[in-house]
């Protein structure tokens, strides 16, 4: 089997990779595998990196069988008759790309989606998710520090790398204020880490809404802390994983004592918002920053505000609660959003590296496997020009059509 590690292409750039030198080197000299790496000049780990390992570069990967990225592959890019694995962002029937997905259907290529990789109870192998949770919640508290001038905190990205950070939170002053995270994944638990190690005090979620304090805290808020079913005013959480729209939200009195929200969810495009565009404009709603790690685009997300991706240049853009626009953040009147959608790029190595293991341990034997590997089969988006059985429900986002023919 031959893999190709392809250039990120997608703008803003990305510079992470899913395999690092020492792990493709790994792959060649314990596997029947020959890898090729595209060069680049924009990857958090260099040419040279990868020379060093003795592994091949070249500009040209279409005697490449399997076909490696990070983030979306633009549809000029795309090389016919290939399997490929990336990110695709079209499993929830993202407008954005169904142009894509109708061009790797066209150029009948495989699509394994990383998001659709899972178990047999349904839980993914591989993930970014802790490091997005670790920088977005980073980027929550930096937020908030410039929202009201009380403290200063290093990007990210100018760290070295994550111990960096973490030295800097041994040192971080900080001011009363109420945090609440949302989910119970990869990504809350990124969060989670990154609170905890500032020094911030976990409490339990009645304690959060009905207790004042005199230290930072925060709380991390399950399914059932949030949504309830409309007609019993119960959670069950099979059925609201099956059924979401028969759920409403119940996060209200979160909105009314918390000052910064950490949103870390997979949702559901059928479950309910936290809260409206209407509910932001009322006197009692407290929350002045959001940190949307979960990223869904407006209208179909479960934080109306977030309407754009900010990006890792430009982090942080402000909403105007009452024209209900994007603005210049730290006003009055607007809640600060962080909406970065490649968060784990503000720590490339670190998450590349963890990511590439994920790969080895659960995803390599899988893939050599082809045909017989039930994991391959699940994940398998496309094949031979046609949805497979798994991905049935996007017919109707395939067959619309698409208002932008390039990405």
């Amino acid at each position: 089997m031959k893999i190709g590690i392809i250039r990120e292409g997608k703008i803003p750039p990305d510079s992470r990779v899913p395999l690092t030198p020492k792990q493709c080197r790994h792959i060649i000299d314990n596997y029947p595998v020959d890898i090729k790496v595209q060069t680049s000049r924009g990857r958090c780990y260099t040419n040279e990196e990868y020379s060093a390992e003795g592994i091949e570069l070249t500009d040209d990967v279409t005697d490449c069988e399997v076909l490696m990225g990070v983030k979306e592959v633009p549809i000029a890019q795309l090389i016919p008759n290939k399997i490929y694995f990336f990110f695709s962002h079209t499993i929830k029937k993202q407008a954005y790309n169904r142009g894509l997905l109708q061009a790797i259907l066209q150029k009948n290529i495989r699509m394994i989606d990383y998001e659709t990789l899972t178990n047999e109870r349904g839980r993914r192998l591989i993930a970014f998710g802790r490091f997005a949770g670790i920088v977005g919640a980073h980027n929550g508290i930096l937020t908030y520090g410039r929202r009201t001038g009380d403290f200063s905190l290093k990007r990210m990205k100018d760290c070295h790398d994550y111990a960096e950070a973490k030295a800097i939170y041994k040192t971080l002053k900080l001011p009363v204020f109420k945090t609440v995270v949302t989910g119970s994944g990869r990504v809350s638990g990124g969060a989670v880490e990154v609170l905890d190690a500032m020094n911030i005090r976990r409490v339990a979620p009645e304690d959060f809404l009905n207790k004042t304090y005199d230290e930072a805290v925060y709380t991390q808020l399950m399914c059932k802390d949030y949504a309830r079913h409309k007609v019993t005013k119960g959670f069950d959480k099979p059925d609201f994983y099956a059924n979401p729209q028969d759920y409403e939200s119940i996060f209200a009195p979160y909105t009314q004592v918390a000052d910064l929200m950490i949103n870390g969810i997979y949702w559901d495009n059928r479950a309910p918002q936290f809260f409206t565009k209407t509910d932001m404009k009322r006197d009692d709603f407290n929350i002045s920053v959001i940190a949307d790690v979960t990223c869904d685009i407006a209208p179909v997300s479960s934080i109306p505000s977030t309407l754009d991706a900010s990006t890792i240049a430009d982090p942080i853009f402000g909403y105007d609660v009452e024209k209900e626009s994007m603005t210049a953040p730290h006003q009055s009147g607007v809640v600060d959003m962080m909406t970065i959608d490649n968060l784990p790029n503000e720590m490339p190595r670190d998450a590349s590296e963890s990511f590439g293991e994920q790969f080895l341990k659960s995803v390599l034997e899988e893939l050599m496997e082809g045909e017989k590997s039930a994991v391959i089969q699940r994940a398998t988006i496309t094949k031979n020009g046609e949805l497979t059985p798994h991905f049935q429900y996007l017919t109707d986002y395939v067959t619309m059509e698409c208002d932008n023919a390039e990405m």
